[in-house]
């Protein structure tokens, strides 16, 4: 308000020293222009003040609303369901969450700024225009109404070329993530310029949907200039009859020029806000975004050991589709279940079920006999490990990822749980020992030691219920025995469902439940399975050669 005061605050000041300076029969004397120099500077002064503290506070604003924004989205990310992750492009979130945001950013700081100023030199101009002559005031307003016409039709244009834009930068975001992850496929298979060529692409579509943007917002000011001149014209050709003298008709003209200059910003504006309104659309989409697996108001916390767990006719289905149907099971504490079947039968969902990774959609999952959907997420997780067979290591040392799920164990837990995982001896050979980086994703270990990191980081966890997805599927004979020995370890005590599919991992355990098509085919110890010539016996002679 004191940059946009000052602002108009000139014109008076301009209109006295013209009026001293070239007045018929006037004189600018030495005092009068220490005088008005002295004002002049003051209220240049004044108007430096008042624009450091506008631009810095708008800036400020405008950072911090798009920041707490970016942090809503991002807590909003990590409380969706897993079933979100699966459907979503990891490109596409990331660049909604850091993209748009800053898109966001930038028009928010300029949107800010121009609209708390803008319309005060606006009412400002238009009053020292009235009080000067009203009638040349009213006739430059006359051609106003004509500057929203065009304001109107690029604004959309804006929006949907800025809504396209940003979709063509979450590609570009995605297709390099995709090379990079993948950069041993793309060499191996010599695909270096297939992905430049994708790349490329990107880019040039982004280019495209950029340039509509600009192109709108380039126009907007010779048009509402061009407006702006017609309004002058027949501003001067009033002055002309009304016989003003040239000193007051510059002053008068200059305050109309000062008229049309928020207008020109205020449209400017108004595309800034349909840009960026864009970007806010699809961050707000994931905000939007349901949390399909959240704790009731009532949720009771799971307290105490893990007794049985029941699956009471449990079935679940993505979209239309059934994954699991009718599934009757009771595990007991301490018992160890094997889950085996084809591709496609159901083993993982299932398993994703007692985490509530999903919820069921029929029957119900029950723990000590309550419902899993009555009790709350932390309390539930927390009595749930999981190792599976895509190790996914944080780009921190090894200390700190066996120690992610408790943060605050100390030096001596972190070393047992590396010992009793067999991780210790290899962890010592590393340049710095437990503070040694392992790398993007842990590719600075080898397979066999990013999973026996992984398990240690479970052990450190102490579950009760744990989950082993192909914990051993990818690895080496080497690597198996040491990461089995690991697994021997920590099943030990623990309610434990185990997916493989290398049957001579499953076999001790107390169960073995067959699926297929979503169903539960077969059921009993490896012995008795062996026993009917069902589906464990075919695969179990498949993998045997018999």
């Amino acid at each position: 308000m004191l940059f946009a005061g000052s602002t108009v605050g000139i014109l008076p000041v301009l209109e006295k020293v013209l009026g001293r300076f070239f007045g018929e029969g006037q004189v600018l004397t030495l005092s009068m222009a220490l005088l008005l120099g002295t004002g002049l500077i003051l209220l240049v002064l004044f108007r430096g003040v008042g624009q450091y503290f506008n631009n810095y506070l708008i800036e400020w604003v405008g950072n911090r609303v798009v920041m707490d924004l970016r942090k809503e989205t991002f807590a909003h990310l990590q409380n969706l369901p897993v079933g979100y992750f699966n459907s979503t492009q990891t490109g596409e979130m990331i660049s909604r969450t850091v993209n748009d945001s800053a898109l966001l950013e930038r028009a928010v700081a300029t949107v800010l700024t121009d609209l708390a100023r803008q319309p005060i030199v606006l009412v400002g101009a238009i009053a020292y225009a009235m009080t000067r002559d009203w009638r040349l005031a009213v006739a430059a307003l006359l051609v106003f109404p004509l500057c929203l016409a065009p304001i109107l039709i690029y604004g959309k244009r804006v929006r949907r070329a800025a809504k396209e834009g940003q979709e063509r930068m979450a590609e570009i975001v995605s297709v390099m993530q995709e090379s990079i992850r993948g950069v041993r496929i793309v060499k191996a298979f010599c695909m270096e310029a297939r992905e430049q060529q994708r790349f490329d692409a990107a880019c040039q579509n982004f280019f495209r949907r950029v340039m509509r943007v600009v192109r709108s917002k380039a126009m907007i000011e010779p048009i509402i200039i061009l407006i702006s001149a017609v309004g002058l014209v027949l501003a001067l050709a009033c002055a002309s009859r009304m016989g003003l003298k040239w000193n007051e008709f510059i002053t008068m003209a200059l305050a109309l020029v000062m008229l049309y200059e928020p207008v020109k910003k205020l449209g400017k504006i108004h595309l800034s806000i349909e840009q960026s309104s864009a970007a806010a659309d699809r961050i707000f989409e994931i905000l939007d975004t349901p949390l399909w697996v959240s704790d009731r108001p009532d949720s009771q916390s799971l307290d105490g050991p893990v007794e049985r767990i029941t699956f009471d006719h449990v079935g679940f289905r993505y979209a239309e589709e059934p994954v699991l149907q009718d599934i009757v099971l009771e595990v007991k504490a301490g018992e160890r279940i094997a889950l085996v079947g084809g591709s496609g039968a159901g083993k993982t969902t299932l398993v994703n079920l007692l985490p509530r990774f999903f919820d069921v959609t029929g029957g119900r999952l029950l723990i000590n006999g309550k419902d899993v959907r009555d009790l709350t997420l932390r309390s539930l997780r927390l009595k749930t490990g999981l190792v599976t067979q895509d190790t996914f290591l944080f780009r921190d040392t090894v200390a700190a990822n066996i120690a992610y799920g408790a943060p605050d164990a100390s030096m001596e837990k972190i070393e047992a749980a590396a010992r009793k995982a067999h991780a210790h001896d290899f962890i010592m050979q590393l340049p710095n020992g437990y503070e040694t980086s392992v790398g993007e994703l842990g590719m600075l270990l080898s397979g066999g030691q990013r999973q026996r990191l992984s398990i240690a980081r479970a052990i450190l966890n102490d579950p009760e219920i744990l989950i082993l997805d192909e914990a051993t599927s990818a690895l080496d004979t080497e690597s198996e025995r040491m990461v089995q020995a690991a697994i021997d370890t920590l099943v030990s005590g623990r309610t434990v469902f185990a997916i493989a599919h290398r049957l001579s991992t499953i076999m001790n355990c107390d169960r073995i439940v067959v699926l297929d098509k979503g169903r539960i085919v077969e059921i009993g110890t490896h012995n008795d399975l062996l026993t009917h010539q069902g589906i464990y016996r075919r695969l179990h002679d498949m993998q045997f050669d018999r």
